[in-house]
Parts: structure tokens; sequence; C-alpha cells
């Protein structure tokens, strides 16, 4: 199981992104406790969907993507249009953390904030890159930076969090995780409406993000995933390799593994969503102790800078250090899972759809996808500022997180169950959850577009 684990960690330190760095601690900067009700609900969500999609490829050993194709073409094409255009513009996940290292280095010297945010933002882009190119197996690279991010953000969280300032505030802050503060400590604006909607929808990962998780279950091997491939360094020359170890294999007699396999998946899954849990309410407790008193709130090309001057007020400048360290943690290590995953998930479309685009090996194919993302987002990331484009993309993400989460049902409950043993198949109790999420998702997405119906 120890050897095992990884993809709930990589789950757990992707999502320590825009949600827990920039929108739920916004809102809570600039309403105080009067929606952290929400924020626990709003994770569990994620519960059920992210273990259907590990479910899939434990059970078959492809990707979610790929299970997709399998369920209805067309669906498949809509899913992937949207997708595509909802990670046009994930270089601003990079930019939102070069606005920490622009903060803690103030460098280039002389340049403004916004250049010396993109220059940090084109440069660990640069290194992240070089880095998956020099990798001899590229799951290892991210698997590895992730434990490292989530090891990192955990010990600072928990630091900063001691801080008197920020203990004193602890019972009123649990309080306002189960009863909502009112009356409002601020009068309602309605352009936070997509801010706080987004916050809710995609606490953790959300969004297609959350099916990054089917890749990393795949690449790590686990279940019927440690007969497939994983894609090593593009220029290292070598051929893609078989999983030699940290895999559950099948070697069981019979069909006990299965339930070995469930209860990995359980308490890998558990790690990704109670770990991201946790950060976020670190997050948003620092929020309001620290900012909610000021009025300060992240915002512009000061995503991170806001929060770190005010550290700087009360911890001296190793506090402000520490903040901005955390955040560019927080924030550029999405551009590096994101653009894997995607690079793979159009693999498998062009396989799906092209047959003969399988006579180019999988790797040059992984090469090619590589470059052009890095390039789209390099370009797209002068359009504006972090904030907005990390919105937009979260906007696109919501229809699809609707689309996607009905599939699983028909994916799981009813397409799959026909080519699995009796002790293979889902249970009522999973599908019942399923449907909760789905239904709440659903729900999100008509108050959001009433809401947005509303403002124009």
């Amino acid at each position: 199981m120890i050897a095992a684990l990884g993809p709930g960690v990589i789950f757990m330190a992707l999502a320590q992104g825009s949600g827990e760095l920039i929108w739920w601690p916004y809102i809570i900067a600039k309403y105080g406790l009067t929606f952290l009700f929400l924020l626990l609900p709003a994770c569990l969500l994620q519960f059920p969907v992210t273990y259907e999609i590990g479910r899939y490829t434990l059970l078959t050993g492809e990707s979610i993507f790929q299970g997709f194709i399998r369920l209805n073409r067309i669906l498949a094409v809509l899913l992937w249009v949207l997708m595509t255009l909802s990670f046009l513009w994930f270089g601003a996940f990079a930019a939102a953390g070069g606005t920490s290292l622009a903060a803690l280095t103030n460098l280039p010297s002389g340049w403004s904030p916004r250049g010396q945010t993109l220059f940090w933002a084109y440069l660990s882009m640069f290194l992240f890159l070089s880095a998956i190119l020099l990798s001899k197996v590229i799951y290892r690279l991210v698997e590895g930076f992730m434990w490292g991010v989530a090891l990192l953000t955990l010990v600072g969280l928990l630091w900063a969090s001691a801080h008197p300032d920020v203990l004193k505030m602890i019972p009123s802050f649990l309080k306002g995780l189960f009863i909502p503060e009112l009356p409002m400590p601020r009068a309602w604006d309605p352009a936070d409406a997509t801010k706080l909607l987004t916050a809710i929808t995609f606490a953790g990962l959300g969004g297609f993000w959350t099916l990054f998780y089917s890749y990393w279950i795949r690449d790590k091997g686990i279940g019927m995933a440690h007969t497939m491939g994983r894609i090593t360094g593009p220029i290292t020359g070598k051929p893609e390799v078989i999983p030699a170890s940290g895999s559950v294999p099948a070697e069981d007699g019979g069909l006990a593994h299965i339930a070995r396999w469930r209860r990995f998946l359980f308490w890998d899954v558990s790690i990704g969503i109670g770990g991201n849990i946790l950060t976020t309410l670190m997050t948003c407790l620092l929020a309001y102790a620290l900012l909610f008193p000021k009025g300060l709130l992240p915002d512009h090309y000061e995503l991170a800078v806001v929060q770190s001057r005010f550290f700087e007020v009360s911890w001296g400048w190793v506090g402000r250090i520490l903040f901005l360290v955390v955040a560019a943690a927080f924030l550029s290590d999405t551009w590096l899972a994101t653009v894997d995953a995607v690079s793979r998930i159009h693999i498998d479309y062009l396989y799906g759809f092209f047959p003969r685009s399988r006579a180019i090996p999988v790797r040059s194919w992984y090469l090619f996808f590589l470059l052009l993302l890095t390039v789209v987002t390099s370009i797209t990331v002068l359009l504006d500022e972090p904030g907005p484009l990390i919105l937009l993309s979260a906007v696109i993400g919501f229809i699809g997180t609707v689309l996607f989460s009905v599939a699983l049902i028909f994916l799981n409950h009813v397409y799959l169950p026909r080519h699995l043993p009796a002790s293979a198949r889902p249970g009522r109790v999973n599908l019942f959850f399923l449907c909760v999420s789905c239904l709440s998702y659903a729900i999100l997405a008509v108050v959001y577009f009433l809401t947005i119906a509303k403002i124009l």
C-alpha cells in the first residue's frame, strides 16, 4: 500500500492551486465566514467522482478518456473540445506562481510587476519542460516533484497557522465551518458570483483536472494498469517501459485482489481529498485571521503578494519569504502536471479516432503535443492577468464537469459491468453518491447561468 501511494499525493499537490490560494481566500478575506460552511460539502462532492474515475482505469488499464470513446464517440469529441478550450489558458498558473517569485526576488530589477511576473512564468515553463525532456520516466518526475510540493505546503501552512494571531481565531473559524456568519460583514458584490461558484465547484481539483487522476493511476501501474506502458523522457531514446514496482499486481488466486484494489483506491482518493481539505482550511484560516481584518484581497498581478505583505507584518521577512515560496509551489506545479496530462489526453483521442496515427510511437506524439502546448500557453499567458484567465478556464470546465459526471454513471454502472465478474461490479451505494455529486454539479451549473443572466 505504501509503495503504491502517489496518485492521491499528486491530486493533493495539484489541487493546491486556484481554489486554495486564490478564490477561497478571496471569498473569506472579503466576506468573512459567510460562505465557509460550503467548503467541506464542496470538497466531499469530488470524492465519488474521483473514485469512479480511478475505478475505471484500475479495472481496465485504460484511461478514462478511452472509456468515454468506448461509451459514445460524439460525447467523447464534445468533451475533448471543451477540455482543449479549457486548457488553452493553463499557462496562467505559471504566471500566478510568477507573482510570488517576482515579489520574492524583485527581479529582473527595474521591470514592472507584469514584466517580472511574465519573466518568472516563462522561466518556470522552460525549467519544467527541460525536466520532462530529460526525465527517464516522466511519471516519476511528476510524482517526485508533487511529493515535494505537498510536504512543503503542509509544513509551511502548519507553521504559519501556529502564529498567535491565527490561533485565537480558530474557535470562531470552526463555528463558521457549520454555521454561516450573518449578517454579511460586507455587501454582496454580484461580480463575485462567478468566483464563489468557481470556488465551490472546483474545490480540490475540479473540472477536467479531476480526470487526470486516471492517468496517474495508469502510470503508477495500479490494478490492471500494471500491464500498461509508461512514457519515458522523449529525448532519452529509451522505449516505453512497463512499471516494475509500486504497482498492485493481479497475481492472487481467484479475484481476491480486487478487494485490495478497492481498498487502495479508497485510501488513495482519501489522501488526495483529505489533504486538500486540510490545506484549504489552513489558507482560509490565514485569510480570515490576517487578510479579512485589513480588507486585503488577492487580485490582479498580486495574487500572492497581498497575503505575503501582511505575513511580513506578523512574522517579519521570514514569514513573507515562507509564504511566497509556498505560493510559488502551490501555483507553478500546476503547469507541470497539466502539460503532461493534457499531452497524454490528446494522444488518446488521436489514437482513438485516427488509427493510422498509431504508426508513430506514443513518445513522438507526446513530444509534439508537449511542445505545442508550451507554445500555446506561452502566447495565451500574455492575453490577460492570471486571475481572469484562471476564471475563464474554470467557466469552460464548469460545463465539462456536469457532462463527464453524468458520463461516469453510464460508463461505470451501465457499460462496464457487462464486461466484469460479479465481484468487480460497483454497488448501489457507489451509484447513489455519484448521482448526488452529479445532481449537485448540475444545480450549481443552473445557478451559475441564472446568475450570469441577471448580471447581463
